[in-house]
């Protein structure tokens, strides 16, 4: 269904801070308009936010079931955590709100199950491992790479607040690397790991290292190598601005979908 009109957004975890910059850039934003802001933080009802220094001018609230069916919004953004946001995603199907989904850790099973309760009620979802462009493009290069180097592994750095390991990105771009990899176990056959999951963990045949540091955001490095030469495919995300023209661009696609799509690549032009 189009949507000609300005698209109210709620936000899920506003206070947190993926939630701030995303309630900023809808702020910012002509076409979308703020509804309500959703965290656990907040006692009931507070009109009174501020986030970056700027009055919300609209209702916080700690209970998403109350926030949808009050402000019944077009599209909710979910910036929470792995712990809540497949049942946030239930909810706003159950709802009738469409969800674009940042937070990771969804198992495929859940996956799968949210795919067709998103098809049975013709409601649009987006979840994106990664909203930043170039960690989109990252993924693809990589994909386009295997197929000729198939001797590859993945190493992930982000801040040390993050919940899950490896990250989503580094999930969905070794699924993309295993679509179009010839399938090989690399390493030594005799290899010996001297401590424990040194070679970090195995998914086909290759390995992704997750490294957790303060001072991090996201960042990803694939290295590829063959004879006599390295390939290094790298994103690098310096602050959590560079999430939010992929998260302005998937509120606007949401509400022309009636399915669930998983990562951005497949909106991008």
């Amino acid at each position: 269904m189009e949507i000609n009109r300005n698209i109210t957004v709620a936000v899920a975890g506003a206070k947190g801070r993926m939630g701030q910059e995303v309630v900023k850039m809808l702020q910012d934003d002509p076409t979308l308009t703020f509804v309500v802001g959703i965290d656990p933080k907040i006692a009931g009802q507070d009109v009174g936010e501020v986030i970056g220094g700027k009055p919300l001018g609209v209702p916080m609230m700690n209970s998403l079931e109350e926030a949808l069916r009050t402000y019944k919004p077009d599209v909710l953004v979910d910036f929470t955590t792995p712990h809540h946001v497949y049942d946030n995603i239930r909810t706003s199907l159950a709802h009738g709100v469409r969800p674009v989904v940042g937070t990771t850790g969804l198992s495929p099973e859940q996956l799968a199950e949210l795919t067709e309760l998103s098809t049975q009620s013709k409601i649009g979802v987006i979840i994106a491992p990664n909203f930043a462009i170039g960690a989109i493009l990252c993924m693809k290069f990589a994909s386009m790479a295997a197929k000729y180097m198939p001797h590859v592994e993945i190493i992930e750095l982000h801040h040390d607040r993050k919940l899950d390991a490896p990250s989503g990105t580094a999930i969905k771009t070794a699924e993309m690397i295993a679509e179009t990899r010839k399938e090989l176990k690399q390493g030594h056959p005799d290899e010996e790991e001297i401590f424990e999951g040194a070679r970090g963990a195995d998914y086909h045949g290759f390995r992704i290292h997750s490294v957790r540091l303060p001072g991090m955001v996201a960042h990803q490095e694939v290295l590829f190598g063959a004879t006599g030469q390295t390939l290094s495919i790298r994103h690098d995300s310096i602050n959590r601005e560079s999430f939010m023209p992929g998260v302005q661009m998937a509120i606007k696609a949401v509400v022309n979908l009636d399915t669930l799509v998983y990562g951005l690549e497949h909106i991008i032009d």
